[in-house]
Formats: structure tokens, sequence, C-alpha cells
């Protein structure tokens, strides 16, 4: 293992040579890039203690098949946004507070690598369908959330190696991909291979750049932030093998979800995904990122992407420096990795053609359902079927005084949205066009119709603005409305009254499109139970149809003012048209002089006042910014006995369901907990933003109606509390249990945790008195996030369904076999029956590693972190 030297625009920087390792008799050549990748991390990082020759060896001598053992790497730096972001910032200063309280200097709690933290999920589509959208939106944002603003900009000035990207810049992962990535890191003269983790999910679109980098949940970042390594088990290696070229007219949208799907069919759930193949050159890297960016969806750790010629082009198109631009080539072309691996070994290889990819959405509530245009209305109507249990009926509503026929399958929202998509200049464009087309032919979409667009990057932006585009989507009612997540992360605003009202005093099922990554019931919006994902030009092309019943590929999608049929291949653009534009209008220089800017698109931003200094002056009144209380808990590992379960759930639990994200109600214990200490209903907001305040989160944590509960079959956010069989919310009776000292437990099916890598809802359930969370299998991060705060995933044995239990919620509960907890350990769930039965079933500890159970022995990662610093201070 040694140091070589490449020289570059005369520059000399040391590398860590994989090639080296070569003349080790390790046959690196074998190995896919992203083993290379932690492989160097490793070499780098060495150290005898946290990062051992064991875990060299783990990766050196991959096993495909059959990776084993565990691997500790740190990473280049950590990435936020602020609904994630808030709280682990509000953890740190705790830490700080207690580091001080012992007498010691509290600056010892501070960032150890790069923290970015990108303000986008806050702001709402309150306004939209004019020009004034944007700045009254903003300002809303602003007023909103003035003392969550306040401590980030205070945490801006307390906090080294950490910056805060105002509100009004973009999405996080667009910032990301546009702006932060460097593909090789610099310290002196040392170049080496750029990894992240972020805290949140979609952190995987950076892979279409080909950096490694993918989503934890906060309190594994804060770890990461505070120079702790991340343990992983060593992964399984996916390799995806593209050959094909996508036909015309199918776009990254398309493809990426038929990539969902097929990858879903073959579990690639906490395996690493590379792309690979001829297919790959045909996508350049915006179309890489819109694939690598749905990871979480199709479930991977990664979505990776080789770093190319293509790879080059992009970061020169971007404004990176062209000096940096020639190190990254060299960098990658001396380790032996440009352009790809060529005859990897990989886990399992799946072969995807991209000319067989048609034109497709998904829907009507999780990312996997593809369907082809032709299969829209028989999927919404058979969810209708579902939920309704009737056909579709439509009311008259009058709207903007105009009188329409309104009814189920409707589409009330149309967001041309999220970091999935409008981190892509030529799918933005593509809508442009078909605006065009639509405005010229005299479409207009039905008024019931809520549109809207936020773009993720003003750069993005701005490329629509010059070319004269713009204009036309503004025709269509998709003007500006925030640089952020809106409609994507939940926060679509209200719908016109008319058409509210219509949903809920007629029970009309509604629909949205979105060109966003997630569509899980009621996500969107309480009220809009279907939603599909798709394209942005098919975005506007379902909100000129105004209903997903219509079949996009035969059926006329609207008629023009003097009753001509207009169907959608009359006003699709084609390729030779979208990159004409794109080709014409994109310049480096623009990426470069917005974000020069971002301290000046928000006024009221930089006028806001923050307190300074060292440690926080926390306010008791103060309903947004709260201490943690996770530093309290006195923890002993040990069995648990004669546990209750607060919740029984079905499959594909989300963490929207376990820890929503959407608007505050006056029926929700939060809001009761809000209304008790005079906030006004008006003035609720999220429980994203509200995510600094404990108080709020834990009376939120299972509050979501989104789901049912098999005890009782209640609907979400109510339980039995046992043994007097009364119905409470899940707050109250965890409350109750905690009083009499009763443990509490969650039983659940398939893949529980799914979705955002949201903190609380790990979180949530931990001051909730959880100890530990029983499924048949769980999501990757949410499973780790559980770990992290010290609640023992268990995975129950392959064949066995939580129906098939006989559960209802009375019983109580013994896990045998944590006192002397290991990986993978096996444990005894004993099951205590009201007439006196006990049934025994063996299962897993799902914890994969000694880190992760170390972090439970300390009852979570945080105070582990904490015990760490002060022993070295």
């Amino acid at each position: 293992m040694s140091i070589e030297k490449i020289e570059v625009g005369g520059r000399s920087f040391r590398i860590y040579s994989l090639k080296s390792l070569e003349r080790e008799g390790y046959d690196v050549a074998r190995l896919p890039y992203s083993i290379r990748v932690l492989l160097e991390n490793v070499m780098r990082n060495l150290d005898g203690r946290d990062i051992t020759r064991e875990h060299l060896e783990r990766l050196a001598r991959w096993n495909p098949k059959a990776p084993e053992g565990e691997v500790a790497i740190k990473v280049s730096r950590v990435i936020m946004q602020d609904y994630t972001g808030v709280p682990a910032v509000v953890d740190l200063a705790t830490m700080r507070d207690i580091v001080a309280k012992m007498g010691k200097d509290p600056s010892i709690v501070n960032p150890q690598v790069p923290v970015d933290l990108v303000i986008d999920h806050s702001v709402q589509v309150d306004f939209w369908g004019s020009r004034e959208a944007l700045r009254r939106n903003i300002e809303l944002e602003i007023e909103r959330n003035r003392e969550r603003y306040r401590f980030l900009k205070w945490a801006q000035q307390a906090f080294k190696n950490f910056r805060v990207f105002p509100p009004g810049t973009g999405i996080i992962h667009q910032v990301n991909l546009e702006y932060l990535a460097k593909v090789v890191m610099t310290e002196g003269d040392l170049a080496y291979f750029e990894t992240l983790v972020g805290m949140d999910s979609h952190t995987t679109m950076i892979n279409g750049l080909g950096v490694v980098g993918w989503g934890v949940g906060g309190v594994e970042a804060e770890a990461a932030m505070l120079g702790e390594p991340i343990t992983i088990r060593v992964p399984r290696v996916v390799g995806v093998h593209m050959y094909g070229e996508p036909r015309p007219g199918v776009t990254a949208t398309d493809i990426v979800l038929a990539i969902t799907e097929a990858l879903r069919k073959v579990d690639v759930v906490d395996a690493f995904v590379e792309f690979f193949g001829e297919g790959v050159k045909k996508l350049a890297v915006p179309d890489r990122a819109t694939i690598a960016n749905m990871a979480p969806e199709y479930g991977s750790t990664t979505g990776l992407f080789p770093v190319d010629e293509n790879t080059l082009s992009y970061l020169k198109a971007t404004g990176r420096p062209a000096e940096h631009v020639a190190l990254v080539e060299a960098y990658y072309r001396a380790q032996g990795v440009f352009g790809g691996v060529e005859g990897a070994e990989y886990s399992q290889v799946v072969e995807l053609d991209l000319s067989a990819v048609e034109r497709n959405v998904a829907g009507p509530t999780l990312p996997w359902q593809r369907r082809t245009l032709a299969e829209v209305p028989k999927s919404f109507a058979e969810f209708l079927q579902e939920r309704k249990k009737r056909g579709r009926k439509a009311v008259e509503i009058e709207i903007d005084g105009k009188r329409v026929l309104f009814g189920d399958g409707d589409v009330v929202i149309a967001a041309i949205t999220s970091c999935t998509n409008t981190s892509n200049p030529y799918l933005l464009v593509a809508a442009g066009l078909l605006a065009k087309r639509a405005v010229e032919l005299g479409l207009r979409p039905p008024p019931y119709v809520k549109t809207s667009f936020a773009p993720g990057s003003r750069a993005a932006a701005e490329i629509l603005e010059r070319s004269g585009l713009q204009k036309y989507l503004d025709e269509l009612g998709f003007h500006v409305v925030a640089f952020g997540c809106t409609t994507c992360i939940g926060n679509s605003g209200p719908l016109p009254e008319p058409v509210a009202k219509a949903i809920k005093e007629h029970d009309i099922m509604a629909a949205a499109v979105l060109s966003g990554n997630r569509n899980f019931e009621a996500r969107v919006h309480p009220d809009v139970r279907a939603a599909y994902l798709a394209s942005p030009p098919l975005v506007v092309a379902y909100a000129l149809a105004g209903t997903v019943n219509k079949n996009l590929d035969s059926e006329p999608l609207a008629k023009t003012p003097d009753g001509k049929l207009v169907y959608l291949k009359d006003i699709w653009p084609t390729p030779q048209e979208v990159n004409r534009v794109v080709e014409e209008w994109l310049d480096p220089a623009i990426y470069v002089e917005k974000y020069s800017k971002v301290d000046e698109y928000v006024p009221e931003w930089k006028a806001l006042e923050a307190p300074s200094g060292l440690l926080y002056p926390w306010r008791a009144d103060d309903t947004y910014i709260q201490p943690s209380p996770l530093f309290e808990t006195e923890v002993k590992l040990e069995d648990i006995k004669g546990a209750r379960p607060l919740l029984i759930l079905g499959d594909s639990i989300t963490t929207d369901h376990i820890s929503p994200a959407g608007a505050i109600t006056k029926d929700n214990p939060a809001g009761q907990y809000l209304l008790s200490l005079g906030v006004k209903p008006s003035e609720f907001n999220t429980f994203g933003a509200r995510r600094g305040n404990w108080q709020v989160m834990v009376r939120g944590t299972f509050s979501s109606k989104g789901y049912r509960n098999k005890i009782g079959n209640l609907e979400g956010g109510l339980t039995i509390k046992f043994p007097e069989g009364k119905v409470m919310t899940v707050y109250e009776a965890a409350e109750a249990y905690k009083k009499e000292g009763t443990p509490v437990i969650i039983i659940a099916g398939k893949n529980y945790g799914a979705g955002s890598s949201r903190d609380w809802a790990a979180k949530g359930p931990k001051l909730l008195g959880v100890r530990a969370v029983i499924a048949e299998s769980f999501e990757r991060i949410h499973r780790s996030n559980l770990t992290m705060v010290g609640i023992v995933p268990i995975q129950l044995p392959p064949g066995v369904k939580v129906d098939d239990l006989g559960l209802d919620g009375s019983e109580t509960f013994d896990i045998l076999g944590l006192s002397d907890l290991a990986p993978g350990k096996e444990v005894v769930i004993r099951i205590h029956r009201r007439d006196g039965r006990v049934d025994e079933i063996k299962a897993r500890a799902a914890v994969y590693t000694w880190a992760e159970v170390e972090y439970i022995k300390h009852g979570g990662i945080l105070p582990y972190v904490l015990k760490k610093l002060l022993s070295r201070a």
C-alpha cells in the first residue's frame, strides 16, 4: 500500500493508490467502482483503532456472492436540509450545554468535516397562479419560521465548518449536484475520492455525478459531523447493465420509473447499485442524476454511475474551474476507474434495455406502481373501487366565475416539483416546449387544477426565462412558486375553496400529478388520496386534460376554443427540439452567477437578527426550538418483560405515517399542545417546521390518519390501552404505559419505515417509550435510525407474517436474549395471550454491526458520542 503522485496543471498531488494494492497481491481489478472508493477511504483513514487492517482486508478480498462483516469509513462532508437539519443542530447545541455544565470547553462540540445546510423544505404553495407567488410564498415562509431561522443563523456563526444556504436558493440535492460536489477532494497536496452522507434519503442524487454518497438518519449524520466513522455492513453490489438507447419522447423520468419497478422485483435493499454498459454513455449527467435520485424508491443504498466524459462535460457546463475538472480526470485515470470499471464482478447483474422503456407514470400511491399511460385510468378506477366501493361520480361546482363538472379522478394538483426532475434542464425544457404548443392552440387547464412550478435551482429557472419558455408555462398557471421541495414533501398548500368543499361534502376522490419521487397515500395533500408521479411535460399534459381518467396515449387531451381535438402527440416536443434549446441556452456563467448571489435573493433572511456566542440562549416560550431530551435517558440493556404492543401495523408503514411532516391540525395531540400554549391554529405551521421542538414531535408521532392500526382496526393515531380496553390517542396510551412502568413495543409487516430518512420517525417512538420494533422487514435507513436512538429492531423469521400470529393487542410480550446482544443474534419472542396460552417465536435482532450494539447499549449514538468527547476533553 503506497502513496503515489500525479501531476496536474503544474501541481503535484499525493494519492493513496489502489493500484499499489495489486502489487501486494490483492485482486483490485475485479472490484466494482463503489468498493474501490470505500477501499481508498479505508487506506487513507487507517488508524488501527476505529479503522483497522481487518476493514481493509474485507474490502480488498470482497466476496460478491457472500460479502461478510462490517467496515468503517470517514466521509469527506455532510449535507442536510432544514427539516432534518434543525433537530440535528438542536442536538449539537444541547451537547454544548452539557459539556459547559461539566466545566469543559463547549467548542469541543463542533463539526470536524464541512457541513452544508440548505433551507428548502419549509416553503409551501400558499400562493400560485401569478408572478407574485414566489415573493409572497417566501415572505410567508420567513414569517412562519422566524424562530427556526434565527436558530440556524446563530448556528452558522457558532459552529466552524458549518454553512447555511438561505431559503430561496434551491433544493438541497440540486445545490449539491450543481455547486457543492467536487468529485475529487483535496487537502493541501492530498487528493482523494469525494464521499458524503446526507440527512435526506435522496442524497443519492449525487451518485449521478459519480460521487459515492447516500442518505442517513440525523443522528448518524451528527456522529459523522463530529468525526466519528460511519460503520456499515460490507455491501452486496448489484450491477445494472444498461444497453440500447431511449426511444424518442421517452424521458429520464420514464426510465427511472421503469428501473424502480424492475429493481423492486429483485430486491436490492441494503445493496449498492452500480450502472454500467454502453447505455450509460447515452445518458447525460442530469438524466443520470434523475435515476440516481430515486435509489430509495428502488430500495438500494446507492444508484451509482461512473465518472466519464459526460461527467467532465457537466462539471464544465455548471461552471466548475477548468483546473479542477482536469484534476478529476487525472485522478480517476490514475486510480483506474475513469469511464467505469471493465470486467468488474457483481453480486448480481440486472439487464436493462433502454430502448424497451416507454412513456409511463407511477401511482396511485407508490413510486414503484409503474403504469403506461393506457393503464392509468384502470389503475385509478380500481383504487376508487377499493377505497370508496363505488364507481365514478361528479358534481357541478363554481370556481373563478365558471361552473364546471368536477369528480373522481379529476386532477386538483399538477405540480412540477422535486429534486428528482427539476434538476434536469432537458425535462424542464420539454415541459416548456409542450406548454408553448398548448398555449398556441389556445389550451388551458380546467379551473379546478392547482398548477405550480417549484424549480430545484435558480440556474434551471434562468434557462427557461432566457429561452422564453417560462412565459408559456406562466400562461398555463405554472408560475414559479418557490425554489424548494413544496408539493413532493407535502407542502402543497391549500386547495381552492370550492374544490376543497366539494371533496369533503361529496366524498370526491381527486388526484394529483407531480414530477416528484414520493406519492404515498395522502402525502401530497391530506384530502388527495391518489397521486401519480410523472415527468414535467406529462404533468403539464395531465393539467390540460384535467383528469387521470383519460388514456393520454389514444384519447384527446383537450379541445381548442374552436372545438378541434388535440392529442398528446400533437404537442409533444421531439428530442432534437429539446436538445437544441438546452444547447443554446445552457451557459456555465448562469451557474457561477446564481450561486455567487445566494445571500441576495431573500432580503428578509439577511435582515433577520440572531443571537451570537458559543451557547444558544434557549427560551422557555419558544414553540419551535427546545433543547433535546435524548441525552437524559438512563439505559440498561436487558431482556424485555411484560411489554404491551402500542401498535400492530401492516405492510409499508412509512416514515410519513410514523412522523408526519405536513400540517398540524387542531384535533392532533400536537395541535392540542400548541393551543394550550396560546398558539393560534393559523400559526401551527407543519410538523416539518417544528422539528426543533420535541414536545410537538413526540405528540405527532404515529398521529397520521394514513394507516390502520390492527388493534381494534382503528384509524391511524388511535390505539387501545390494555388491560382497560380503552381507546386513546397513541400519545395518551404511551404516557399511560410509562406511568405504569410498562414497556411498549411496535409490531409491523413488511418494509417498515419506508420513505424519507426521517430522524423523528425513530426519535419519536424512542420518546414514547418504545423499546423494540418487531417487523417482517425494515427499510434500510430507518432500521439504522432505530439502532441509533437505542431501539432494537427485530426481524421475524422468513415466512412468519404478523397476520399469522393471531394478535389483537391484548397480549403481553417477553423478548429474551437482549442482555448479551450481538449482531444478528437470535432472540426469543414469548407471547402471553389473554386466555393463558404462551407461544414462542425465534427471531433475529436486525442489528448488523458491533457499533450498533454499542449505540443500543448507551441508549443511542448521541449519548455514546458525547461520552467519547468528554473522555478526550
